[in-house]
């Protein structure tokens, strides 16, 4: 049998599959993949915001808070109590997933463009927030910014984890995933 390749390398594949690790047993597949999503999506943008914010900082004219800053470089705005280090801050609080969702939240209330379509069900009971805690923990400690500041890097890890997780889910679940040669090929074929 040949060897599987991932074409979506990211970086931090194993912290991603460990996030899943932590979640399984407690959920079914197809809901901790949207936690995990849910989560990295919320780190990247924090990620590239805070660095923009620290540029702005270092330059010193007081346009750390102005969103047209961001706007401007394709950087959503993520407002001060929606920053992970609001969201690590509480990781091991039972408030975690309100925290999560609220920050969801404020995001969407400040970019229009993710109005409506981010995950704001981290708060529900049946998710254990002692592991939704320990993934918090362990994103923490991902520095997304060593791994490529490509815009890219969100749609690897998307396609990582529906390779990962169709694994999982058994063979039924590969209707739901379309593995990256065949995306490239079909990209190819219609241009």
């Amino acid at each position: 049998m040949a060897k599987k390749i991932n074409t979506a390398e990211i970086g931090f594949e194993k912290e991603i599959w460990k996030a899943a690790d932590l979640l399984r047993g407690s959920m079914d597949a197809g809901e901790y993949k949207s936690v995990v999503l849910g989560l990295i999506f919320l780190k990247y943008i924090s990620d590239r915001f805070e660095d923009k914010y620290n540029q702005l900082v270092e330059e010193g004219d007081g346009f750390e808070e102005d969103k047209d800053e961001y706007m401007a470089e394709n950087i959503f705005f993520v407002p001060q109590k929606a920053r992970w280090s609001v969201v690590a801050k509480a990781a091991h609080t039972p408030e975690i997933g309100t925290v999560i969702d609220k920050a969801m939240r404020l995001i969407e209330s400040e970019n229009i463009r993710l109005k409506g379509i981010l995950p704001k069900n981290f708060a529900r009971p049946e998710l254990d927030k002692r592991r939704l805690g320990d993934v918090v923990d362990l994103f923490t400690n991902i520095q997304m910014k060593e791994h490529g500041d490509s815009k890219d890097i969100l749609g690897r890890t998307y396609e990582y984890c529906l390779s990962k997780f169709a694994e999982a889910e058994g063979k039924l679940a590969g209707e739901f995933y379309t593995p990256a040669c065949i995306v490239r090929t079909l990209v190819e074929v219609t241009l």
